[in-house]
């Protein structure tokens, strides 16, 4: 490897592998966290740079040498992190592919950079059948290396010339187009912002450490920067997640304590309706916007008192967002400083690594992207385009013949128009060319829709422009119908199955003449036709909508979920399919769908009232999920209080006979009981059967709407009734350590509360009957118990209950606890076949008697 030279102010690195030696030495410091399945799972720097070693003599031992490509089309998690840096050890060059690409774009990536080896997650591997390409899951890398040794690898030699990553940029149906950065793009731009915060570093101490939570994908170059680099020059803590639900966010905040917030304008927009909805509710919403009126020009900490109630929901380690990918509205900005958080925002594309400028925290114009980093060069062309130079642009495009982004003197015409002040700050006004950008900060090329549209046999010719909707910039098509009086819908709808998700063309107008008026050399006079289209209709607001709800596409690899879902054969779902497409729905649209209300909804026109509404119910009362009862000196009152009192008087009602302990000897860590359900005295029973180890950490799925009661009795009960409804629910709490698991909806939360709780380090006994056996037949299991027996990812140990049925009425006698041998299960297993399996277990527990 070549010796380190000076880059950009001073710091010496040559290549990105310099990051991992620092990985090295922040050794067992967490790294990065994400969930999967049920379950937060965590990296340790060491594990992450060990795990790239591993991965490296992998490539070497499949023969995949320097400057071959290596797909990565998978999900965010610490294996993309350890596969992307094992690559950069070896000298392979990356290809990154968002997790929402096309298969047939897949394709032709894969024809294009003639990639030896594909890199999947769950999430892709189904799509990713018939590419006829090696391939290895990122979900079971740690078994896939476990025969390669973590010793140092002597990395290829590498220069700051060499390429680090493809990044394909370009709609599915035109020919990809490859942005190509090396380690000198990167660096270039990763040195001046590593001066900056190595000034911050002795404060950091006091936080230490700095949690980050990135919402952007790491196939994106802003998401690698703030998932790769940024946060680790502090030794920060990286979280990743896949929902986008504002509630899940707020969640994820406030229970991992995270400081900064990492995601795209679009994402800013729906926590603010979140946070909007959630005071008006609680009747503070014209208090809200009175005091935002009045916060401009006070001091942080007064901000930090009068929105209190924000920044508690939040969790008070929360201070800031980092945006990215598109322009965030000044009126957004303003929103979220004036409550007293720091924004801090950029302008950038691929071809420039990510970053041009950059604003501060503290010292930025209003509506500015900042001011242009170290080592850069920035001008305004003909018309305010922008115009940027310096070490940090890309060297070309990966394809033979493809226009090189670069001028005769070295600057790259970014197309985007702007403006700079007196003080050097740049303000992003608009895109020049057509590309309609998303409020998610994702490219949608005219033409590739226009070339699904016209493929399609009902379409004479489209034309395809951006409009302002309701959640930012998106596509209208303009048709022109061989048949005029022909319905479009079906045309359209073959056409999106063929485009990415966020190309889908959701607004359409049919165009009432036989062409669309052109240039003297053909082309179609777009503006123009949004000129008519605004004068015909009073605005484009009225173009037709394509329904989003009447028709929505789940990619799930689940099987209770079709992969096209008609939304009027919702009666036909399972409550695991209504789970998975309630799931979508709030991912696609950023809000919270009241499950209760969901769960009620049997027509289209219901699903668009839920989310018309807000989605969120307006004062539903909350299950109960207490975590206190799981901490010290809880844990300490309910040993005391089962010695004392429940073992006691369970030896009274009856004499326990435990058999199949011996199943339980060499069960490590946490387990996921599963017993069939007698009486209410069941969970007493079993934990005197269970041995110590298991018996004080042990969390008990318990009827929600009956501890919902308890908790929260009605407001016209006695006084007398209410508190001893209230004090049932402490005790019963403190001395069992039950959680709600409600019986109609809202389980979902239930299970999340459960990953908790197994993170935590206890397991979890449920009864997935949902009632208590009336007769000595075993009542049939809910589908619920085969999600999260797949999703805890943990050893699920079946438990009979016999004799109890008998003794309801009669004096004390024997029963009998019996555990059956631990299984484990997969997730991609399907939950109805996990369900089926568990209650045959049981059942045969009995028989086996």
């Amino acid at each position: 490897m070549r010796a380190a030279k000076f880059i950009g102010n001073g710091f010496m690195r040559s290549t990105l592998n310099s990051y991992l030696e620092d990985f090295l030495k922040r050794g067992d410091e967490n790294a990065f966290a994400y969930r999967r399945g049920l379950r937060v799972e965590r990296w340790t720097y060491r594990r992450v740079a060990e795990t790239a070693r591993r991965f490296a003599r992998e490539l070497e031992a499949r023969g995949v040498g320097r400057g071959e490509r290596v797909i990565v089309w998978a999900a965010n998690s610490a294996e993309w992190v350890a596969a992307f840096f094992g690559c950069l050890l070896r000298g392979v060059i990356v290809v990154p592919l968002d997790l929402e690409s096309a298969p047939d774009f897949v394709a032709r990536v894969l024809r294009q950079t003639k990639a030896c080896l594909l890199l999947l997650s769950s999430e892709t591997r189904q799509n990713a059948a018939g590419l006829g390409v090696p391939f290895l899951m990122l979900e079971e890398l740690d078994e896939a290396l476990s025969r390669h040794p973590s010793e140092p690898f002597e990395p290829q030699d590498i220069s700051d010339s060499d390429l680090v990553e493809i990044i394909y940029t370009s709609g599915t149906t035109s020919e990809p187009r490859g942005v190509c950065l090396t380690h000198r793009n990167l660096l270039a731009n990763l040195a001046p912002l590593e001066k900056e915060v190595v000034k911050y570093s002795r404060w950091e101490r006091v936080v230490h450490p700095v949690r980050f939570l990135n919402l952007l994908p790491l196939s994106h170059v802003f998401g690698q920067f703030m998932g790769l680099f940024v946060p680790q020059m502090l030794g920060g803590e990286v979280h990743f997640q896949d929902s986008l639900n504002p509630s899940e966010i707020a969640r994820t905040i406030r229970a991992q304590r995270i400081s900064v917030v990492v995601t795209v304008p679009r994402m800013l927009d729906s926590l603010r309706e979140h946070v909007e909805r959630r005071e008006a509710a609680r009747g503070r919403g014209e208090e809200l916007r009175r005091k935002l009126a009045t916060a401009g020009g006070t001091h942080t900490l007064k901000r930090l008192w009068t929105f209190r109630h924000v920044h508690s929901y939040f969790g008070w380690k929360f201070w800031a967002f980092i945006t990215g990918g598109a322009t965030l509205d000044a009126e957004s900005e303003m929103f979220w400083r004036r409550l007293g958080f720091a924004v801090v925002q950029g302008y950038g594309m691929t071809e420039t690594a990510s970053l041009v400028t950059v604003n501060h925290p503290f010292k930025s114009g209003r509506g500015s992207v900042g001011k242009i980093l170290p080592g850069q060069e920035l001008k305004l062309g003909e018309g305010g385009e922008i115009l940027v130079r310096g070490a940090n642009v890309s060297p070309g495009y990966w394809h033979d013949g493809a226009a090189q982004p670069l001028d005769d003197e070295g600057w790259l015409r970014t197309g985007d128009i702007g403006e700079m002040d007196e003080d050097s700050q740049i303000y992003f006004k608009g895109r020049k060319k057509e590309t309609i950008v998303t409020a998610a900060g994702l490219n949608i090329h005219p033409e590739d829709i226009e070339a699904a549209l016209n493929r399609q046999p009902e379409i004479k010719q489209s034309a395809v422009v951006g409009i302002e909707g309701a959640r930012g910039p998106e596509p209208l098509a303009v048709l022109i119908m061989r048949d005029p009086q022909a319905d479009p819908a079906p045309a359209v709808e073959r056409a999106n199955q063929t485009l990415a998700r966020h190309q889908h063309v959701r607004r359409w107008h049919v165009w009432p003449e036989s062409d669309f008026p052109r240039t003297p050399t053909q082309k179609v006079r777009k503006r123009d036709i949004l000129e008519r289209l605004d004068g015909e209709t009073g605005g484009l607001g009225d173009m037709k909508r394509n329904g989003p709800h009447s028709r929505l596409v789940i990619q799930s690899p689940r099987p209770p979920v079709p992969p096209s879902l008609e939304i009027h054969s919702l009666a036909e779902l399972d409550s695991l399919g209504r789970v998975e497409l309630l799931s979508a729905l709030e991912d696609r649209y950023q809000m919270e769908i009241d499950e209760a209300s969901f769960t009620e909804a049997t027509t289209v026109g219901d699903i668009e009232r839920i989310i018309q509404s807000g989605g969120e119910a307006e004062s539903a009362p909350q299950y109960p999920y207490p975590a206190w009862t799981q901490r010290f000196p809880a844990t300490w009152l309910r040993l005391a209080l089962f010695y004392a009192v429940v073992l006691p008087i369970t030896s009274l009602l009856c004499w326990v006979r435990v058999r199949g302990k011996v199943n339980l000897r060499g069960l490590r860590g946490q387990a996921l009981f599963v017993s069939n359900h007698v009486t209410y005295f069941d969970h007493a029973l079993i934990l005197s059967a269970l041995p110590g180890r298991f018996r004080r950490r042990l969390a008990i799925a318990m009827e929600g709407e009956r501890l919902r009661w308890w908790r929260r009795p009605p407001a016209g009960s006695p006084l007398h009734r209410r508190l001893r409804w209230l004090a049932q629910y402490f005790l019963t709490v403190l001395i069992f350590n039950t959680f709600s698991l409600p019986k109609s909806s809202g389980f979902r939360r239930s299970f999340a509360f459960a990953g908790e709780t197994v993170d935590r380090g206890y397991s979890v006994l449920v009864f997935p009957e949902g009632m208590r056996t009336e007769h000595v037949r075993m009542n049939p299991f809910k589908i619920g118990i085969g999600l999260l027996a797949s999703e805890l990812g943990v050893p699920v140990v079946p438990v009979r209950i016999d004799g109890l049925a008998e003794l309801k009425a009669a004096l004390p006698g024997s029963v009998t606890i019996n555990f059956g041998e631990p299984v484990t299960y997969s997730r991609d297993e399907d939950p109805t076949a996990v369900t089926a399996d568990l209650e045959r277990r049981v059942r045969e527990m009995m028989n086996a008697e």
